[in-house]
């Protein structure tokens, strides 16, 4: 179920909003940034990069390009959390990875009440700013075809806990078995979404701001 939007504008720019203020700095992020885009470490992960399209919770694209980084260590454990699963038969396919600062502001700007719980508040920024959060769930490798899961991705509604004790028990397995591969190196998933991961060094590194496009 997605939330409906319409009474909020969604005509403002990501321009404009990133032009409003930019990114808070933090002393203790001392790491040099080196975003590493996925698919070039194996080709057989899978994108389906939501908010470069319509199908999200915005109901517009707010990506230019359908692309995904992580910082290198970060994305070199969700590389070995690739290869564990597809000993059992799945490979990852990934939402979201790296997000410029202004997203994460317009997100902000483009909720309210409940809706909160699932965006990053903009005056701290986020760990997907930091290049060190991933949104992400699994695919059989036999057939291609996305598994099920308890909730959807961006499902604004309990069923995106991860602990959620709800919907089918085939889907909660396939749920705890990416939480398992994704455990084993280094995240940590987010306390109300299931399909989120923080990588253990975020801290380190700076909140961004650099578009896709700009990323070496």
């Amino acid at each position: 179920m997605k939330p409906k939007l319409i009474a909020l504008c969604l005509c403002v720019s990501v321009a404009v909003v990133s032009a409003q203020e930019g990114p808070p700095k933090d002393p203790k992020a001392t790491r040099t940034a080196d975003l590493v885009e996925l698919v070039k470490l194996d080709p057989t992960i899978k994108l389906d990069i939501r908010y470069a399209g319509s199908n999200n919770f915005l109901g517009k694209p707010v990506y230019k390009e359908a692309r995904a980084f992580l910082q290198r260590p970060a994305a070199e454990a969700l590389l070995a959390a690739h290869k564990d699963l597809a000993r059992a038969g799945y490979g990852l396919m990934i939402h979201d990875g790296y997000r410029p600062w202004a997203i994460t502001k317009l997100f902000w700007d483009m909720t309210t009440g409940f809706q909160r719980e699932f965006v990053a508040d903009p005056k701290t920024g986020s760990k997907h700013n930091r290049g060190c959060a991933v949104d992400l769930t699994i695919y059989d490798l036999a057939t291609g075809t996305v598994v099920e899961m308890p909730g959807g991705y961006d499902e604004m509604t309990p069923r995106s806990y991860p602990d959620y004790p709800g919907g089918p028990p085939e889907a909660r397995a396939k749920r705890d078995l990416l939480r398992k591969a994704m455990e084993s190196h280094g995240f940590t998933v987010e306390s109300n979404e299931w399909w989120h991961f923080n990588f253990r060094d975020w801290p380190l590194y700076p909140i961004l701001d650099i578009a896709f496009g700009e990323i070496k």
